[in-house]
């Protein structure tokens, strides 16, 4: 059954669903990765795909940027399709001199000042959760494939311009214990939750406030292969 965002029919999209923020990216990932490719949708361009990978069917899909936009996108998935475990892959700002380009974020736990949740359904902290299963098998891939990974929590902002031009990311840093800023995580993991379903949150690092390297729009959509690579062989074990 179509919705207004996803024109998928029922059993289109599998069970695991790998979900980058830019849809082109998704794209890339079917192109790159998949054997016996499905396109299931395109609605305003945020493309979905279904394949296999090493004997496994999973899908990827673009859920654009921010909270509504991956709110939207991600509750249709558990709610309409069947959807039972997602995995955002993204980019992510880092806080911290710890945390250097191209470096893997697994998420612990997302901290944000946005409303999504308390709108929702009237969930009033300021943190949500991934899965404990799923960052488990993150954690085992990784180890398993010689990935170095960092855990942390981070900062879900609804805001990427901010006029507070005080360096604000230190403070996020020292006091709530945030070592990267992304856009996604907090809605997600808060849908999952609401749900009971599963979601966790895979970042590559592609900027930084402390040391100011940054990365291009190209790199982003095409590159960032340790963080895909495990996210797939993570999603082939589940």
């Amino acid at each position: 059954m179509a919705t207004p965002h996803n024109k998928a029919e029922k059993g289109m999209i599998a069970e695991t669903v790998l979900m980058p923020g830019d849809p082109l990216r998704a794209k890339a990932i079917a192109d790159r990765y998949f054997d016996d490719v499905t396109m299931f949708n395109d609605v305003r361009n945020m493309y979905g795909y279904t394949g296999i990978y090493k004997g496994r069917r999973i899908s990827v899909m673009g859920s654009g940027m921010g909270m509504p936009s991956v709110g939207i996108y991600s509750y249709e998935l558990y709610t309409v399709y069947g959807v039972n475990n997602i995995i955002r892959i993204g980019s992510a700002g880092s806080y911290c001199k710890e945390a250097d380009i191209y470096d893997v974020v697994l998420v612990t736990d997302s901290y944000s000042e946005s409303t999504y949740a308390k709108t929702q359904n009237g969930y009033d902290k300021d943190i949500t959760y991934p899965s404990t299963d799923l960052n488990k098998a993150i954690k085992e891939t990784s180890e398993k494939n010689n990935i170095k990974i960092i855990e942390g929590k981070v900062h879900s902002s609804d805001v990427f311009y901010r006029e507070d031009k005080t360096p604000y990311y230190e403070k996020l840093y020292q006091e709530k214990g945030c070592i990267a800023v992304e856009m996604e995580s907090f809605a997600l993991f808060h849908n999952a939750s609401v749900l009971g379903k599963k979601a966790a949150c895979l970042l590559t690092i592609s900027d930084s406030f402390v040391s100011h390297k940054d990365t291009t729009s190209d790199e982003r959509q095409n590159s960032f292969t340790n963080m895909i690579s495990l996210a797939l062989d993570t999603a082939v074990i589940l």
